[in-house]
């Protein structure tokens, strides 16, 4: 049986991490995600406003963002169920990282399109494979309080990126710090959650 559908049965090869440890970092990366992840949705209308971008085009680019969303998560699904849910919150939030990167230095209405569908086709996979991996790694009667309490840290990051974004804009004119800040944020989810993958036995 290979380790993907092993861990579909609930029985995941051990992380040599303490539960506690592990269930503790995931609520750290999953705030690590979910910051920068709040920034493009928030505040996308307004960098095209700035850009002298028509405001009903930015609205339109955050239509294409969230449709991208909602069609690639079909593929999300079916890459968790294939490799198991640590590699696709890998694979997802590197790919919302490279997209909100190039939101820091894209400044034409074609090239945001783009990068708009690029950044929705990341962030659609991550949320739910982590509840995957909850569920593949605690035992099931303890995911009525785990999720929860796991989402809630998520919920933070979520409004502390919408904020930041907005806060940065204020204090400095522009965007393009703001998502930097924003990968920065990323790239200590995708540090995170590769130090857990690497520590997976089996």
């Amino acid at each position: 049986m290979s380790s993907a559908a092993a861990e579909q049965l609930g029985h995941a090869p051990a992380i040599a991490t303490p539960q506690r440890g592990m269930f503790a970092l995931l609520c750290v990366a999953g705030f690590l995600c979910c910051a920068p992840m709040a920034m493009p949705p928030g505040h996308l209308v307004a960098l095209c406003s700035d850009l002298g971008i028509a405001p009903a085009r930015g609205a339109l680019m955050l239509s294409v963002l969230l449709g991208s969303a909602l069609l690639s998560r079909q593929l999300w699904g079916w890459l968790t169920d294939r490799f198991g849910g640590l590699y696709t919150i890998l694979a997802a939030s590197t790919c919302q990282a490279a997209a909100l990167l190039a939101f820091v230095f894209t400044q034409d209405e074609a090239g945001l399109f783009v990068v708009s569908a690029a950044f929705g086709l990341g962030f659609s996979g991550i949320i739910p494979a982590y509840v995957v991996v909850i569920r593949q790694f605690f035992p099931a009667e303890e995911a009525g309080w785990r999720v929860p309490v796991w989402f809630f840290s998520n919920i933070c990051g979520m409004a502390l990126g919408g904020w930041l974004a907005g806060y940065l804009y204020d204090l400095l004119g522009s965007y393009g710090a703001a998502f930097a800040v924003g990968v920065a944020l990323n790239i200590g989810n995708v540090t995170v959650v590769g130090w857990l993958a690497a520590r997976r036995k089996g």
